[in-house]
C-alpha cells in the first residue's frame, strides 16, 4: 500500500473577492495591468471620516494605551473628535495653516494622534518624525534636515525630557514648543492647554475648505541611500487605499463586530500611520497600542498584550512573526488567544520565509483547525498601498495585484521588469523639491518605485505578481551573471532560521556570492547549548555555530541551481546596523549599499584569499 500525505485542512474563508485583471503586453515588452473591479466611493477627508465615524459611535473605544502602571487609558471617537476640534481651533487662533507644519516628535500615542486629527482639521500639514532620528540618532542630522525642509511654526513633543538633546539640535526662532511632559530648561506649552481651547466655527470653515487635494501630511523616505525626502500625502490619497480595498470586499462589515487591533509600527510611516489607522477609522475600530518591538528585551511587551487582546486581523513585519511563532510554539495559552477571533495575517517590509509560513500555519491549525490567508499589501511611502493579495494562496512572496483605481505598468528592466504605478493613491511629489518630483515620474506619469516584479505565471497574469527585489540593488558576479538580491537574501534567512535575523549580499565583480550577517543571539545560544560560553565572539566562533551555518547553506547551495543562487561564504556581525550610517530604517529594512560601503572591511575580509576564522566557508 502506497502512503499518502496527509491532506492539509481547509484555509477559513477569506472575505475579499477572487482576482479580476486587464493585462496588456505593450510591443516595447512592458505589461499594463489593472483592477477590472470599480473603485468605489471615496471619503472626502481622514478629518470628515472621524467626524462621520464619531457620530454613528461616540462612546465606542478607537485607542488605548497602556499607563506607566499598567492599565488600558481609552480614548472614544467622540472624545477624540471633541478634542481634535479643540486642538484645530487653538492652532487657527496661532494662524497656522497649509503653509505651516506641525513637527511631531513622539512615538505613538492617544495624545500624538489627537494633535495629527487636530491639525488636519484646521488643513495643517502634519509632520511625524521617525523616533530613531531623535532618540537613536548621536549626529540628529536628518531631524535637522526634516525641520529645514518643513520650516514648521509648532513642534509637538509628548515628553520633554526624553527628547531634550533632539530639541536642542534644532533652531527654535518662531517655533512653539508644545509638550506634554515639559522639559525643566526649555520654554514650552502645555499640551492640555490647547485642549482647553473653545471650538467655535473657524473650525467648521476649514473643514469645508478640505477636498482631495488637500495636504494632510509630509511623510518621509527612510533615508536609508541619503537624507529623507518629504512626500506630499493628500487626503484624497489616503481615502483611495480606503476605498480600493472596501471596492475588494466579498461582504459588508458585520455592525455588531468591533474589530480590535494591536500597532507597534511607527505612525510616520504609511503601513501603520495611513494604512492602518486610517483603516481602523473606516471600519470602527480600535487600536491597541503596543509599547513592545520585535528585539530581545522588548518583545515580552507584545506578549503580555496579546494575552488579553485577541485581534481580528494582525499585521507585522516578519521579524515580529518569527518571535511570535518562537513564543507561541511554547505557549498553549497565548496562542489560543492570538487565534481566537483572527481572520487573516498580514506581512510587510520584507518577504516572509516558507518555513516561518510553515509555522504559523501549524500553530493556527493546531489552534482553530484550519489554516489562515496570510496577506500583503505592496506599495511607497509614494504611493501608499498599490496592490493586495486578496485571494487564498499558498505562497509567500507575492505582491498581489493591483487595488481598484491602479494601473500598473512593468517595464523592461535588464532581466527584470521594473514597477511603476499611477492612480489616486499616488503622491503629487515631493515637499521644495520640484528637480525629484519630475525625476520620479516617467513621460507617461507613472512613479517609478524602483522594485522589480515578476508574474507567478505570465500566461495567467491573474495568479499575481511576485516581488523580484530592488533594481538598484542587483549585480554581475565577474562571470557576468546577474545575481537577485532580494531573492536570495529571503532565501539565505529562510535556509539558516531561526539563527539568521537579517544579513546583505556581497559579491559585485567577485568570483562567489557571500554574506554579511546579523544572527538572532537567542538562537545562537540555544544552538550552542553551552552555558559557559559569553561573549557573542566565543558563541559565534561556536563549533556548532559554524556547522549549523555549513550545514543549512550546503542544503541551499544544492537546491540554488547556477552560481547567482549558491553562497560560498558568509560572516556573522556583533555590531547592529546604524541608523546614521543609513544602514536601517526604523522599521527594520537594512540597506543593502549602505551597509556594503559602510562595512568595506569586513568585505575585504569576507573575500580574503586567506580567510581568517571569522569566515565561514560553505
Amino acid at each position: 500500500m502506497i502512503a499518502t500525505a496527509k491532506a492539509l485542512p481547509p484555509f477559513k474563508p477569506l472575505p475579499m473577492l477572487p482576482p479580476k485583471i486587464y493585462s496588456q503586453r505593450r510591443a516595447d515588452g512592458s505589461y499594463i495591468i489593472r483592477s477590472l473591479y470599480d473603485l468605489g466611493p471615496i471619503h472626502r477627508s481622514i478629518a470628515h471620516l472621524l467626524e462621520d465615524r464619531a457620530a454613528e459611535h461616540p462612546t465606542r473605544n478607537l485607542l488605548a494605551q497602556r499607563t506607566p502602571a499598567g492599565p488600558w487609558r481609552f480614548i472614544t471617537y467622540g472624545e477624540m473628535n471633541q478634542r481634535a476640534s479643540a486642538i484645530a481651533q487653538a492652532l487657527l487662533d496661532r494662524s497656522l495653516g497649509p503653509d505651516t507644519p506641525l513637527l511631531i516628535l513622539s512615538g505613538n500615542s492617544i495624545e500624538h494622534a489627537t494633535m495629527m486629527l487636530g491639525a488636519m482639521k484646521a488643513r495643517v500639514p502634519v509632520a511625524p518624525v521617525s523616533v530613531a532620528y531623535s532618540l537613536f540618532s548621536q549626529d540628529h542630522g536628518k531631524l535637522r534636515h526634516v525641520a529645514a525642509l518643513t520650516k514648521p511654526k509648532m513642534v509637538f513633543v509628548d515628553n520633554g525630557p526624553l527628547y531634550d538633546r533632539a530639541i536642542k539640535a534644532l533652531d527654535l526662532t518662531g517655533i512653539e514648543i508644545v509638550t506634554v511632559v515639559p522639559a525643566p530648561d526649555l520654554p514650552s506649552t502645555p499640551y492640555e492647554n490647547l485642549l482647553q481651547t473653545n471650538a467655535g466655527p473657524a473650525v467648521r470653515a476649514s473643514m469645508d475648505k478640505i477636498d482631495h487635494a488637500t495636504v494632510a501630511k509630509y511623510l518621509f523616505t527612510s533615508g536609508s541611500t541619503g537624507m529623507p525626502k518629504g512626500v506630499i500625502q493628500t487626503h484624497g490619497m489616503m481615502c483611495a487605499v480606503i476605498a480600493g480595498g472596501e471596492s475588494l470586499r466579498a461582504e459588508p462589515p458585520n455592525p455588531d463586530e468591533i474589530p480590535e487591533s494591536l500597532e507597534w509600527m511607527p505612525w510616520n510611516h504609511i503601513s501603520a500611520g495611513n494604512i492602518g489607522f486610517n483603516g481602523n477609522l473606516n471600519s470602527g475600530g480600535t487600536i491597541y497600542l503596543d509599547n513592545g518591538r520585535p528585539i530581545p528585551g522588548m518583545f515580552d511587551e507584545t506578549m503580555r498584550n496579546l494575552r488579553e487582546i485577541s485581534p481580528l486581523v494582525f499585521g507585522s513585519a516578519p521579524i515580529a512573526f518569527s518571535m511570535l511563532a518562537d513564543a507561541m510554539e511554547r505557549d498553549d495559552n497565548l496562542r489560543d488567544k492570538f487565534f481566537a477571533k483572527l481572520r487573516y495575517m498580514g506581512y510587510g517590509g520584507a518577504t516572509l520565509s516558507d518555513d516561518l509560513y510553515d509555522r504559523m500555519q501549524a500553530l493556527a491549525i493546531k489552534s482553530t483547525g484550519h489554516r489562515l490567508a496570510l496577506t500583503t499589501m505592496y506599495g511607497a511611502t509614494e504611493t501608499q498601498g498599490i496592490t493586495v493579495v486578496h485571494w487564498l494562496t499558498e505562497r509567500v512572496g507575492l505582491i498581489g495585484l493591483p487595488l481598484p483605481g491602479i494601473t500598473l505598468k512593468l517595464v523592461p528592466n535588464g532581466q527584470k521588469l521594473e514597477v511603476r504605478a499611477k492612480g489616486p493613491t499616488v503622491t503629487p511629489g515631493y515637499l521644495n523639491r520640484p528637480d525629484l518630483t519630475e525625476a520620479a515620474f516617467d513621460e507617461e506619469g507613472f512613479y517609478k518605485l524602483g522594485d522589480a516584479a515578476k508574474f507567478v505565471d505570465p500566461y495567467e497574469p491573474a495568479k499575481g505578481l511576485i516581488f523580484d527585489g530592488r533594481v538598484t540593488e542587483d549585480f554581475k558576479l565577474s562571470s557576468g551573471t546577474w545575481v537577485s538580491v532580494g531573492t536570495l537574501r529571503a532565501e539565505v534567512i529562510a535556509a539558516a532560521s531561526p539563527l539568521i535575523q537579517d544579513c546583505v549580499i556581497a559579491g559585485l565583480d567577485k568570483e562567489f556570492v557571500g554574506v554579511l550577517a546579523w544572527p538572532n543571539m537567542g538562537a545562537a545560544r540555544e544552538i550552542c547549548a553551552d552555558q559557559n560560553l559569553k561573549t557573542p565572539d566565543e558563541i559565534l566562533r561556536s563549533k556548532e555555530i559554524v556547522e549549523f551555518i555549513r550545514e543549512s547553506l550546503q542544503k541551499h547551495n544544492k537546491a540554488a541551481g547556477g552560481s547567482s543562487g549558491r553562497v560560498a561564504r558568509l560572516m556573522l556581525m556583533t555590531e547592529p546596523p546604524s541608523i546614521d550610517g543609513h544602514e536601517i530604517t526604523d522599521k527594520g529594512y537594512v540597506n543593502q549599499r549602505a551597509t556594503l560601503d559602510r562595512r568595506a572591511k569586513l568585505v575585504e575580509a569576507l573575500y580574503a584569499k586567506a580567510p581568517t576564522p571569522d569566515v565561514i566557508a560553505v
